[in-house]
Parts: structure tokens; C-alpha cells; sequence
């Protein structure tokens, strides 16, 4: 069930699906919004939200129904109760969600009126009960390599309670799967901190809203439970946590109850003026915990450089410089230089000061029984600061030993590996720009009207955008962003959606219409009613599935997590085996004096190989190489209306070379509308449909509605037309209807419907019928009397381009094929048309599963595309299943991608950028290994006998930083891509389904 709404699929009786939404406002004049009593205009608003503040919801379990018809009668039942605020029917699950006003309709007498149409109901109460299992999300401090993220991962998921936990390095954070009855954050945030890193909670899953205000003027605890008191009083209150060091206040509340100014107007009023409160600025955002860590990787690195270039100038340098040299080769103790003594003070600070964070790092994991790359940084400057330390106190205490110190390798390979991370968390945090991009579109103001008494606009204020509360009323002028989700109340305009949904082209918006929030207005001045805000609104719900998507893992990152957990114990026993062989090799005799540099001794000499081992081969390019990748891909899916849900739907979809395509909804437009009518006895065409609405307006199949709304064509001068009544309605399950309207007796379906009425169907009306199943059209029967008397022919036009896009998959090897409820003339007649060859009809849905699951044997790779509930089984049973659906509600829940425009266009795209978001992750792969094959055996020395190429520690730490960040690199460039130039060429527009 989505957050903002229940989506519900119902069967049409041809074995298709359709998808209802919960509409925020009445469809049928029978129900209203809000019903109440009679009142006077000034207790309307405080009926009206008194109404509201009692609306509840219940799920029935309705056993017997068979198809929409039945479905439909169903909803429509409920429907005419007084005081149903809306109605939903699932006909797959057999069952029935109505949100209703407990003061004026009860869940048994929806349960019997349920009963009355026909059908065995029941109140399902566990279903409607709070649900334990949350989502939580917590940041972590502290992890350098996949080694950290393995750590903690395992850590959590061997806590009682926690159904899954998932850790990403890229973004440092964890989210957690858990039974609230059985564990608590604080619990979770303890395990990740007995790992030794850091934990900051982002959000529990626990509230449906939270904001923090900032308190000014409260000093006492006297003065706090005042205001606690009184906040605690206000409906819709689930939590406060005061904290009066920061003077603030957090609220979780209930957004369809209150607000945020109820919460400030309540606390300046409990002080009488002298306590104020204010919006207090979000913590663990990501880019103020991103900024901070940048700052301090920055101010490391500069005050690492203030010691090392000292260190590397006295030791590279000066001592070529005359003058220089002497003062630096004077004694001060025994053999003990200036020098050495210099470079010893110089980098000691760099070692155990600026370079704390190595040990503390190394300390957690091996607390933990793991290495991670700050055990090899650890490793490595220590051995080349002791050994120098070493060599400085035998020279202070002979006469006769003149030693060579590497307290330059130690204080350059902290500086150049904490200028790597440094531009490491500078390339990362790019990587999620797509997330700070889609916080931004939300406006940091909002003007809020009030009205009077007679309804007319009393007053407008400029307020922040966060204080906005359900059921206020905003004004969006031309060219402002529209500040909420919502329904225009009044104006008109053009509202440019590009950045929700991709959609390209501004969309007409007038009274009636809903709105996004984040959107922009590009002429007409509109007022918009408040219908979902913070966490409900659109824009959060496509920033949690952002941010979801690049926490989930690919599968091929089980290959980085496996080669790290043996890497670093791989090296240590690497630089171990070099340093033996190097110093055996020296002491043996086994390579010529001449290869060992002036200023060293063997000894030195297999030391430097040992530590440039050590330090070059770094995992965290390996941890980094898919994330960064998965991270930039989703972001640039999101830009482009392609909602993708992380690594494993990325890693399925480069590999898909076969695509199943529903008919209805997918390649055609979903909406049947009337494109001829034949009629075989003389009558005048309005008449006919004056009849023949009479009938079908009774009827909820789209067919009926197609045909309704092109007869309201012939009433268009008329504001309100009431159909003429029909009586002794009936409806037949695939068929068709019958009724008497006036003293006529009419029967409207097709052939069989006919065949069974024993109305007798000429030669002229069969040849019409075959001609329009032809045409990919469908032919609804109308007999008048027992007389056939026309036929009306239906279509659901085809979404421009969809045979272009079958064209585009045919050229890059995918495999398109269609699968659709509707009759076999029918779907040969469109598939024909967009061109493709194979196709499945008059499927059902668990059929329609079957077929993925029968080309799934074949050896293919399926990506079903449906409209993301309706199409449920098969979407699921398919190795990706992309949903066409567009607006505010995302059926995220059965399917993998999201196209959120509703283009078939965006089916190539999201498979395009699949393969090239993997390429990415292959080439990723290839700059992390290639480091690490080439340069290993080059530090190793393994090239030095015949090249005399040798890389010093200090260099082979600077290579090692580079692979980090080139890997980060690469992944951005993912930040450039663009479709293929083929749908540039199509020039596709999105289709608005009203």
C-alpha cells in the first residue's frame, strides 16, 4: 500500500486490469467530501475540519465477486451511503478499502450493504491495525573501506528483531528493517556504536511527520512542562523530545490533525508573549554532516603540509643546497644529525596527532576481528616512523653507525592518502546531487490565504513553507514554485511538472486539478488547497525512493565485499613476503651491491618495498567502484522520470533482452473513446445516444464510460443534463447491460450478448463488426425492442511512438512481445500496428505470469511493463518490472522502475542507461583491480632488476589515494549521460489522462 492513497486493481471483464485511485475529492454528487448537518456559514470551517479530524479507514474482506461488475456494483453501494468519504474495490484480493466519518456510517453497516448487493463481507481488523515493522536510517561515522560496512551490517543483523540491515560506504549510512515490538533504535544505534564508529539517527520509521522548532524565551524545567503540557493537549500529538541545551523542541504529529503553527501559536500563547518558537534547522542532513567532514579532511591536510614540507625539503632538497647541508649534517649527538633530529620532531605530530584517526580506525577493527585500510595506512607509516626512530637513537648512541630515516615516507603517506580522502568525499558527495537537487525544489516560502465568513480572501501571508498545514490554501503566482501538494480551488494556468516528472511539456491546470509540490507555475495565478504535506507529500516519497535505491546493493558488489574480506590480510602477508625476500635476497648476496641506492642499506632497501606493498594496495576503490556507480545512475534516472529501485533492478535491466508489454494503459493510451457509429435504422443520432447513456451510465466498465462521455457531446449547450431514468437495470459479466428506458427495452453488448437475446444480427452488421475488429476497435451492439439498431465502434488509440520504440528495442536486441486480456482480433490488429510479432491474448493475470515465467525457462531475461498494480503478477514474476504511472501516486510497491511520464519512450531509456551505468561499474572494477595488479609487483620491486624502477613508499601512497578517487571519477561521468539519439528523433510527448 503506497503512503499517500490505496491503489487497487480491478478486472475488467475482457481479463484486463484498470487501477483506481483514492481520489482527495468526491466523484459522485451522492458522496459528499464532508457531510454535516445544516449550519450556519460560521460554523462551516470548524464542521468541516471537526469532520475531518473523525475519518477513518476499514479493510472488508468481500468474498464472490468474479469481475469489475461486480466490483463495481459493490463500490457503488458504498458509495451511496451518507458519510462515505471514499471507496476502493479489489476485485484480485477480494477486497474493499473505504475511508469513512464514524458520526454518521458504521463499519457494520458498510459490512451489511456489502451483504445487500449480494456478497459475504467481513471487517478485516488486523489489517487496519498500526504495523510494527519499520524503516529506520542511521548515519555512520567513521567507515574508510567495505571491511567497516561488512562490519556493522553483521552486527545489526544478529540483533534480535531486525528483519534487514543494509550499510553503503558511498553514503555512510545503514538502513535498518525492524520490529518495533522486539527492538529499539536506541538499541540499533548501540550496536552500530560497539562496532566503534559513530551513529546518528535520521529518521526512526516511527513518525509520520516530525519537525523541530527552536525555543526562545523558556529557561526552566517549570517552563518546559508548561509548553509540554499544552502541546500535549493538541489532537494528532504522537511524541515531543525537548532539549533544552539547544532550545528545542521535536513533534511528531499527525498531519491530518494538526500542523506546525498550531505548535508555534500554542507555545507563544502558554507564555503569554514572552516564549517565541521557530523553525529550528533539520539535523543529519546529509550535506551539513558531508561539509563538515570535508572541513576536517581539509584542515588535516593543510597542517599535515605545515610539518611535511619542512620534512620533505630537509630531507630531498636542502641536502644538495651547500651552506644548507652542513648546518643539516652537523652532529648533535654522536652520529644523530640536525637533520634527522629536525625530521624527527616534524613527524611526530604528523604521526600520532594528524594521523589519530589511522589508529582509532585500526583499533575498531581489530576489535572487531576485522582488517580495514586503516590497519595497512597504520601498518605502514609505523614501520617507517619506528624504524627511523630506531635508526636516530642508534646514531645518538655510537660513535660509528650513521643511520637513514624514512620520517618522510611516514609524514608524505598521511598527507597524500588525507588529500585522497579529502577529494574522495568531495567526488562522493557529487554523487548525490540528484537528492540535494530534488530538496531544493521544494520553495522556502509560501503564501497563505485566509477567508471570511462569506468566502471571499480576507487576508494573505507570506509564511515558510514548512509551517503549511492540510486544508490551507496557497497562492501560486506566475513563475513561483508550487509550495504543496494539492487541488486548484480556483484560477488557471500552466504548471511545468519537468522536474517531478520529467514531463517536458507544462500541463493546463484549472479547478479541480491536482498539483505537485516543487513544481512551477508558469503564467495563471492559482489557489491550491493543501492535501498532502511533509513526509506525504509527492517530492519526499520520490526522495525516499531515491535515497532507498542508493542504499540497495547490486548483486556483483558481493564480489568487492568477498576480495575485500581476505584482502587486507592478503597484503600484510604480501609486504611481510617482499620484505623477506628483498632482505634475504640482500643478506645472501643475491643481487649486485650497485642495485642498492647511495643513501640505504639492503636492510632500507627491503623495507621500502615492504611498506610501498603495504600502502599502494587499498580496498576502498573495490567498495567504492559499484555504489558510486548505482548512486549517480539512480540520480540521473530520477532526473530523466525513470525511477529506479537501487542496484538489483540496475543490474537485472542491462541484461533484459526480452520485453513483455500489456495492451491497455501500455501501449495504448487507456482511455476507450467512440470513433464511429453505424446505425442500421433511420433515428437521429442524439436520440440514439440519449438511450443508449440512459443505460450505460449505470454502468462503471470503461466501455460504458467511453460511450457516456461522447454522448454528453450532443448535451454540450446544456450546463447540468440528467439522463433519462433507466430501470430494471442489469448487468452482465463480459457481456454487456439491459434495462427499460422510457417504453423502450434496450440491450447493449457484444455478439454473444445478442446470440443469447435471440436478437436476430443481419449480414451488414457482422461485416461492420469485422471490419472494426480489424481496425483494432471494439463493436458494442445496440438493440432496441429486440431490433438491432446500431453499432457503436470503440477504440483505445495507440501512445504515439509506440511503434517507433519497438522499432528502437528490435535494433538493440530486445525481444518485445505482448500479453493482454483483450480479444485475439483485436490485440493481432494492434500488434500489427506497433509491429510486434508475438503476442498472447485473452490472457488472465496469474496467465500473464505464466508466459514470463515460460519465456523466464527459455533462457531470457524479462522485463514485464504494466501499470505497476494491475499487472502485479506478472510484474513481479518478471526478472524487472518497469510500471507505467505518472502523477503523484508511484506504484513502487510491485515494480522495480517507475516511468513516471507514462512514455513507452522511457522503457528504452531505462534499459539504455542500465547498460551504461554497468559499463560503468565494469570500468570501475578495472581502474580498482588495475592499481592493484599493476601496481603491487611494481612496489614489490618485481621490475626493478631489469628497469632498476623503483616506487617509494610515499609515491605508492599517493597512487593509492588516486584509485579511490579515480573510481569516484568515473562514476560521475555517468552525471553526462544522454538517451539515445533515436528517441531524440521521435520527439515523444507524454499522454494526460484525465
Amino acid at each position: 500500500m503506497a503512503s499517500r492513497g490505496f491503489l487497487l486493481s480491478c478486472m475488467k471483464s475482457d481479463g484486463c486490469f484498470y487501477s483506481r485511485r483514492l481520489s482527495p475529492r468526491p466523484r459522485y454528487p451522492s458522496m459528499p467530501k464532508c457531510p454535516r448537518k445544516e449550519i450556519n456559514n460560521g460554523d462551516l470551517e470548524s464542521s468541516r475540519n471537526e469532520a475531518e479530524e473523525e475519518k477513518r479507514a476499514a479493510l472488508f474482506s468481500v468474498i464472490g465477486m468474479t469481475c469489475s461488475a461486480c466490483a463495481g456494483s459493490v463500490e457503488k453501494a458504498i458509495k451511496r451511503l451518507q458519510g462515505i468519504h471514499d471507496a476502493a474495490v479489489d476485485v484480485l484480493n477480494d477486497r474493499a478499502q473505504v475511508i469513512f466519518y464514524p458520526a454518521f456510517v458504521s463499519e457494520d453497516a458498510i459490512r451489511e450493504t456489502i451483504e445487500d448487493v449480494g456478497f459475504q463481507a467481513a471487517l478485516i481488523e488486523e489489517d487496519v491495525k498500526e504495523k510494527s515493522v519499520l524503516l529506520c536510517r542511521i548515519r555512520i561515522k567513521g567507515m574508510t573501506c567495505t571491511s567497516c560496512s561488512s562490519t556493522v551490517e553483521s552486527a545489526l543483523q544478529v540483533v534480535h528483531g531486525v528483519l534487514k540491515a543494509s550499510v553503503a560506504l558511498a553514503t555512510e549510512e545503514a538502513e535498518i528493517r525492524y520490529d518495533l515490538k522486539l527492538v529499539t533504535v536506541d538499541q540499533l544505534v548501540e550496536a552500530v556504536e560497539d562496532t566503534g564508529f559513530e551513529a546518528v539517527v535520521i529518521s526512526t520509521g516511527e513518525d509520520r511527520n516530525r519537525i523541530q522548532l527552536k525555543l526562545d524565551g523558556i529557561r526552566t524545567e517549570k517552563s518546559m512542562r508548561m509548553v509540554e503540557s499544552s502541546l500535549q493537549a493538541l489532537p494528532g500529538i504522537e511524541a515531543l523530545d525537548f532539549d533544552l541545551s539547544l532550545h528545542k523542541v521535536s513533534i511528531s504529529y499527525k498531519p491530518d490533525q494538526t500542523g506546525p503553527r498550531d505548535f508555534i501559536e500554542v507555545i507563544e500563547s502558554t507564555g503569554s508573549g514572552r516564549y517565541k518558537a521557530s523553525i529550528f534547522s533539520e539535523e543529519g542532513r546529509r550535506e551539513p554532516h558531508k561539509r563538515e567532514e570535508i572541513k576536517q579532511y581539509y584542515q588535516s591536510f593543510l597542517w599535515s603540509l605545515v610539518f611535511t614540507i619542512p620534512i620533505f625539503l630537509t630531507s630531498m632538497v636542502f641536502m644538495y643546497i651547500p651552506g644548507i647541508h652542513q648546518i643539516l649534517d652537523a652532529k648533535v649527538v654522536n652520529m644523530l644529525t640536525v637533520g634527522e633530529l629536525l625530521r624527527w620532531v616534524l613527524s611526530t605530530p604528523v604521526q600520532f596527532l594528524i594521523g589519530r584517526r589511522f589508529y582509532t580506525g585500526s583499533y575498531k577493527a581489530l576489535r572487531h576481528g576485522s582488517a580495514n585500510m586503516d590497519v595497512l595506512i597504520a601498518l605502514g607509516t609505523n614501520t617507517a616512523y619506528f624504524y627511523s626512530v630506531y635508526s636516530a637513537l642508534r646514531a645518538a648512541s655510537s660513535e660509528h653507525f650513521k643511520g637513514n630515516d624514512f620520517f618522510e615516507t611516514s609524514s608524505m603517506l598521511i598527507s597524500f592518502i588525507l588529500l585522497g580522502k579529502y577529494l574522495e568525499i568531495l567526488a562522493k558527495g557529487k554523487t548525490s546531487e540528484a537528492i540535494a537537487k530534488l530538496m531544493d525544489l521544494a520553495p522556502e516560502t509560501a503564501i497563505l490565504l485566509t477567508y471570511d465568513k462569506q468566502g471571499n480572501v480576507a487576508s494573505e501571508q507570506e509564511i515558510d513553507s514548512r509551517l503549511i498545514q492540510k486544508n490551507d490554501v496557497i497562492k501560486i503566482i506566475p513563475g513561483g514554485k508550487v509550495a504543496c501538494d494539492g487541488y486548484v480551488i480556483w484560477g488557471q494556468s500552466h504548471v511545468n511538472e519537468s522536474m517531478i516528472t520529467g514531463e517536458a511539456r507544462p500541463i493546463a491546470k484549472r479547478k479541480g486539478d491536482s498539483v505537485i509540490g516543487g513544481t512551477v507555475n508558469e503564467n495563471g495565478v492559482l489557489h491550491v488547497r493543501a492535501t498532502y504535506v511533509g513526509s506525504e507529500s509527492a517530492l519526499s516519497q520520490i526522495v525516499r525512493l531515491v535515497e532507498s535505491a542508493q542504499m540497495a546493493k547490486a548483486p556483483v558488489q558481493k564480489f568487492a565485499d568477498r576480495i575485500s574480506k581476505y584482502f587486507v590480510p592478503l597484503v600484510i602477508t604480501l609486504s611481510f613476503c617482499t620484505w623477506l625476500v628483498w632482505f634475504l635476497a640482500g643478506k645472501f648476496n643475491c643481487y649486485p651491491k650497485s642495485w642498492i641506492p647511495s643513501s640505504m642499506d639492503s636492510f632500507q632497501l627491503a623495507l621500502q618495498f615492504g611498506i610501498s606493498v603495504m600502502v599502494i594496495a587499498c580496498p576502498c576503490a573495490l567498495g567504492l567502484a559499484t555504489p558510486t556507480a548505482v548512486m549517480v545512475g539512480t540520480g540521473v534516472g530520477a532526473s530523466q522520470g525513470v525511477l529506479i529501485k537501487g542496484g538489483q533492478a540496475l543490474e537485472s535491466a542491462h541484461k533484459v533482452n526480452c520485453i513483455v508489454f500489456d495492451k491497455t494503459g501500455t501501449l495504448t493510451t487507456g482511455k476507450p473513446v467512440v470513433v464511429s457509429t453505424r446505425l442500421l435504422k433511420h433515428m437521429v443520432l442524439r436520440d440514439f445516444y440519449e438511450y443508449v447513456a440512459a443505460a450505460e451510465v449505470n454502468s462503471e466498465h470503461p466501455l460504458a464510460k467511453a460511450v457516456v462521455e461522447y454522448a454528453k457531446k450532443f448535451r454540450e449547450e446544456e450546463d447540468s443534463h440528467v439522463w433519462l431514468e433507466a430501470r430494471d437495470f442489469l448487468s452482465i459479466t463480459g457481456h454487456g447491460v439491459k434495462a427499460t428506458v422510457g417504453n423502450k427495452e434496450l440491450i447493449i453488448g457484444n455478439k454473444g450478448l445478442m446470440v443469447e437475446s435471440e436478437i436476430n444480427i443481419p449480414e451488414e452488421a457482422l461485416e461492420i463488426l469485422m471490419e472494426t475488429e480489424e481496425m483494432a476497435q471494439t463493436g458494442i451492439i445496440v438493440a432496441i425492442n429486440h431490433e438491432l439498431v446500431g453499432i457503436i465502434a470503440i477504440s483505445d488509440p495507440l501512445k504515439p511512438g509506440a511503434k517507433e520504440v519497438i522499432s528502437i528495442l528490435r535494433s538493440m536486441n530486445v525481444k518485445s512481445i505482448m500479453v493482454t486480456g483483450d480479444n485475439w482480433g483485436t490485440a493481432r490488429a494492434i500488434a500489427k500496428e506497433v509491429g510486434i510479432e508475438s503476442i498472447v491474448a485473452e490472457a488472465k493475470p496469474d496467465q500473464k505470469a505464466e508466459k514470463v515465467k515460460e519465456l523466464q525457462m527459455s533462457g531470457l531475461t524479462v522485463a514485464m511493463v504494466g501499470d505497476g498494480i494491475n499487472d502485479s503478477p506478472a510484474l513481479v514474476s518478471a526478472d524487472v518490472g518497469m510500471a507505467i504511472g505518472a502523477g503523484t501516486d508511484i506504484a513502487i510497491e510491485a515494480a522495480d522502475i517507475v516511468l513516471m511520464k507514462s512514455n513507452l519512450e522511457d522503457v528504452i531509456t531505462a534499459v539504455d542507461l542500465s547498460r551504461k551505468t554497468f559499463s560503468r561499474i565494469r570500468l570501475n572494477y578495472l581502474w580498482a583491480l588495475g592499481y592493484n595488479i599493476i601496481g603491487i609487483p611494481i612496489a614489490a620491486g618485481v621490475f626493478f632488476p631489469v628497469t632498476r624502477l623503483r616506487l617509494p613508499p610515499w609515491m605508492a601512497g599517493a597512487a593509492m589515494a588516486a584509485s579511490s578517487v579515480s573510481v569516484v571519477l568515473c562514476s560521475l561521468l555517468l552525471k553526462y549521460y544522454k538517451r539515445p539519439k533515436q528517441l531524440d528523433a521521435l520527439q515523444i510527448r507524454g499522454i494526460s489522462v484525465e
